[in-house]
C-alpha cells in the first residue's frame, strides 16, 4: 500500500471522507474495536500549543495499541539548522507515522515529501483538516446526511474557515462565511472550494452582514478572533470583529433547531457568549469529544486502511 498522508481535505476523496465518518461512528460505539497500531510508534511533533489535538491523538494511539512519542520543536535539531528533509528521513527510520502541528503549510508539505511514513496535519496556519473531520462527524451524528445543510461560519476567515469550506463543499453543504472583507478566507482555498461545491451541488457564499448570513442556518460556527501567531494584532482584530459574535440575537435568525459549534479554545464574551455556548443549541463539547473517535479513524485510514476494498 502506498504511503497515505492526511495533509488537507482537498486531496481526500468523498469516498474516503465518508469511510472516516463511518469508521469514527464505530470507534465511538466501541473505542477498543480494533488495535491496528500494535507495536507501532507514532510521533507527535508540535511547534504550536495544543490541548484537543495533542491529547486526543495521544489517547487514540494508546487505545489502538500503539505508543505516542511527543516532540516539541525545541526537542529536535531543526531549530539549530538541520533541514526538514534530513530530519524527516531520520524520523522515518524510527517511527511509523508523524503528526505535525506547525505554522506554514509549505513546511508540512516538505515533511510529507521527504518522510517515507504517513504524515498527518495536526494544524497549520492554512488548514485544520482533523478538526473539520470531527465537525462533519458531529453534524452527521446530529443531522444525518450532510448534503444540502447550511453551515454559517461567523468571524475571522482563518484555517478553520478554510477547511470548513473545503469539507462542506466536498459533502454538498451550503457554506456561508460572514466576516469583514479584510478577513475573508484564503483566496486560493476559496477557488478550490467553489469548484468542489459546483461539482457536489453545494454553494460557497460570503457576507459582511452576520444577521443576513445566519438566516436559515442549520449550523452556526465560530472560532477565536485571534489565531496563534496573531497575538500582536489582537486589539485591531477584536475591534474589527466585534459585530461578528454568536449571541442570542444572532441565533434567533437561524433555524429553530440550529446547532452551535466552536472548535475551541473559546474566549467567552468575544466570539461567542457564555449563554449560547452553554445553551441547548450548543454541541461544542460533544464536538470536542468527537475528536477522539475521529482521530482513531484517521490513524487507521493512514496506517491500515485497505483502499482497494472500499
Amino acid at each position: 500500500m502506498a504511503k497515505r498522508d492526511f495533509l488537507n481535505l482537498i486531496s481526500l476523496s468523498l469516498k474516503d471522507l465518508n469511510w472516516i465518518l463511518i469508521r469514527a461512528k464505530e470507534y465511538k460505539k466501541n473505542f477498543v474495536l480494533l488495535r491496528p497500531l500494535e507495536n507501532q510508534s507514532i510521533g507527535l511533533l508540535f511547534e504550536k500549543a495544543s490541548t484537543r489535538t495533542r491529547v486526543s491523538f495521544d489517547v487514540a494511539i494508546t487505545r489502538m495499541g500503539g505508543r505516542a512519542l511527543f516532540l516539541s520543536f525545541d526537542d529536535i535539531q531543526v531549530k539549530r539548522g538541520e533541514t526538514i528533509e534530513d530530519t524527516a528521513r531520520v524520523l522515518s527510520s524510527y517511527l511509523d507515522a508523524l503528526i505535525i502541528r506547525t505554522f506554514a503549510q509549505e513546511d508540512l508539505d516538505a515533511w510529507a515529501k521527504h518522510a517515507t511514513i504517513p504524515v498527518i496535519n495536526g494544524l497549520t496556519d492554512l488548514y485544520h483538516p482533523c478538526q473539520i473531520m470531527a465537525d462533519l462527524f458531529t453534524i452527521y451524528q446530529k443531522r444525518g446526511p450532510l448534503k444540502g445543510l447550511k453551515l454559517t461560519y461567523i468571524g475571522d476567515g482563518n484555517n478553520v474557515a478554510n477547511s470548513l469550506m473545503i469539507g462542506g463543499a466536498k459533502t454538498g453543504m451550503h457554506i456561508t462565511i460572514a466576516s469583514p472583507k479584510s478577513r475573508k478566507p484564503n483566496k486560493d482555498v476559496i477557488k478550490e472550494a467553489e469548484a468542489l461545491a459546483e461539482k457536489e451541488g453545494g454553494t460557497i457564499t460570503f457576507e459582511t452582514d452576520p444577521d443576513k448570513a445566519a438566516e436559515g442556518a442549520d449550523i452556526l460556527y465560530t472560532d477565536v478572533w485571534v489565531s496563534m501567531g496573531d497575538e500582536d494584532k489582537k486589539a485591531v482584530l477584536v475591534k474589527k470583529l466585534k459585530p461578528y459574535q454568536i449571541n442570542k440575537a444572532l441565533l434567533s435568525k437561524a433555524k429553530e433547531d440550529c446547532l452551535v459549534m466552536h472548535c475551541l479554545p473559546a474566549h467567552r464574551g468575544e466570539e461567542i457568549t457564555a449563554e449560547v455556548m452553554d445553551g441547548p443549541h450548543s454541541v461544542i463539547f460533544e464536538q470536542a469529544a468527537n475528536r477522539l473517535p475521529v482521530q482513531q479513524a484517521i490513524l487507521e485510514f493512514c496506517l491500515k486502511h485497505d483502499h482497494t476494498r472500499h
